[in-house]
């Protein structure tokens, strides 16, 4: 790891860490690859996006009102970039935040971006001292839906036409879990 990499969480295969200069190959394979771009807001993402995109995020700290900061996923073992996990800090009300993860085509289907949302939220609810989390997915989305489900998120919502996406209207569905809800859930699978 660079020296200057900070680790926000960390499981046995995967950590949450600081973007660094090193992800900025693997950062823009992912993000330019149409499957990744589907249900996302960019398109035709280039190599000079992504130097851009990594430098800005080596600068900027979580939890800041206002702001989006993204976290780094990458493998335990040898530090390698998968993924991406997203965290807006809402202006108004701090202690309620908005999520969203990304991960490359080749580490999908085995559990990573679980194990990432995983760790994320308990970095949010334990360290942090969130109150509450939400996220939103594209309807069409059901990977993400399974993993946001998976770790015990409630759908609250389905927005319709709620956001204009390369060129059409596009619903969402909107996901929370409470502090408490997620302390409930862990305790559960303590005792499982």
């Amino acid at each position: 790891m660079e020296q200057f990499d900070l680790v926000f969480a960390k499981t046995n295969r995967i950590i949450l860490r600081r973007f660094n200069h090193n992800d900025t190959k693997s950062f823009y394979l992912y993000r330019s690859n149409p499957e990744i771009a589907k249900f996302q807001s960019w398109e035709n993402y280039q190599y000079h996006d992504a130097e851009n995109f990594v430098n800005e995020q080596m600068k900027h700290n979580p939890n800041q009102p206002g702001t989006w900061f993204q976290f780094a996923i990458a493998l335990s073992e040898n530090n390698q970039l998968i993924g991406d996990c997203a965290l807006h800090t809402l202006l108004i009300e701090p202690r309620i935040v908005e999520i969203g993860f990304t991960l490359s085509p080749s580490h999908q289907g085995k559990g990573y971006a679980t194990e990432a949302v995983r760790a994320l939220l308990d970095y949010l609810f334990f360290t942090l001292k969130k109150h509450k989390i939400i996220a939103f997915s594209d309807v069409r989305n059901n990977r993400s839906i399974a993993v946001l489900e998976r770790l015990g998120m409630r759908r609250e919502g389905h927005l319709l036409q709620n956001y204009m996406s390369k060129g059409q209207w596009v619903d969402e569905y909107q996901y929370s879990i409470l502090k408490s809800e997620w302390e409930n859930n862990e305790r559960k699978n303590d005792n499982e």
